[in-house]
């Protein structure tokens, strides 16, 4: 009987030291982590310029406003056609104008206006230059929102190659942090950024031949074949909150 108990008794023994055992090789370890700001700020030169183009008409008659404009913007796609340029209809309506008469107190309405804008972007500015003077001080047309700007395709990989520079940083920072305890930062663990970029460079375009003409003169002057209006280059900047593993 005392046999049996004791064996009994052993392997309760030997079962509660295996639980234990089990229970400390199954229980997840504390994960050792560090988390560090990085940054990053470069520049990305602007490779765009692009200008809007809007007609508008005014005539009592509906049909007649919307055939003046529609002819119109088909005279200048005809030739932004022959051009190396991009362009897009940024804007197409047509509504009831009307003011009001001071004389009659009262509303008039004026006829209806149509508007057709179109965005023309080139990569090339002395095309936009071109493209200006076909059309400046014509009937109808106004042309704004002149700017230079960095296209998507020349953004993508310069934000891409700053995002990991801002990556990096983080790593030295993280690294600096933990050199006095004689471990080093591991593989990255989790990260969040935010981005920004400057604002686009934008002339006026009111004064924008009269300048062009003015610099050109000078480039020539100086024996320069560069362009007349030179742009800062755009700006970026990435933040990011990094976490790394600790070796």
């Amino acid at each position: 009987m005392k046999k049996s108990l004791i064996w009994v008794c052993s392997v309760i023994g030997v079962g509660a030291v295996m639980a234990l055992l089990f229970g400390a090789f199954t229980q997840p370890r504390e994960l050792r982590l560090i988390s560090v700001s990085g940054e990053c700020l470069t520049t990305v030169p602007k490779d765009r310029t692009a200008i809007t183009l809007r007609v508008t008409t005014l005539d009592t008659n509906a049909a007649t406003s919307m055939k003046m404009a529609t002819a119109k913007i088909a005279e200048i796609t005809d030739y932004l056609k022959t051009q190396d340029v991009k362009m897009q209809t940024t804007e197409f309506n047509s509504y009831e104008k009307s003011e009001w008469n001071r004389e009659l107190e009262k509303s008039v309405v004026l006829g209806v206006e149509t508007t057709i804008a179109i965005e023309v972007s080139a990569d090339n500015i002395e095309i936009i230059e071109k493209v200006l003077a076909k059309f400046a001080g014509q009937p109808n047309v106004y042309s704004e929102n002149l700017r230079m700007y960095t296209s998507a395709e020349a953004m993508k990989p310069a934000m891409e190659k700053c995002l990991g520079d801002a990556v990096e940083n983080a790593r030295e920072r993280a690294n600096a942090l933990v050199a006095e305890t004689g471990n080093r930062v591991g593989k990255l663990y989790g990260v969040s950024y935010i981005s920004g970029t400057g604002a686009d460079y934008q002339p006026r375009a009111s004064n924008f031949l009269a300048t062009s003409a003015k610099m050109a003169v000078a480039d020539a002057a100086a024996g320069s074949v560069a362009g007349s209006i030179v742009s800062k280059d755009t700006e970026v900047s990435v933040s990011i909150n990094a976490t790394f593993y600790i070796k």
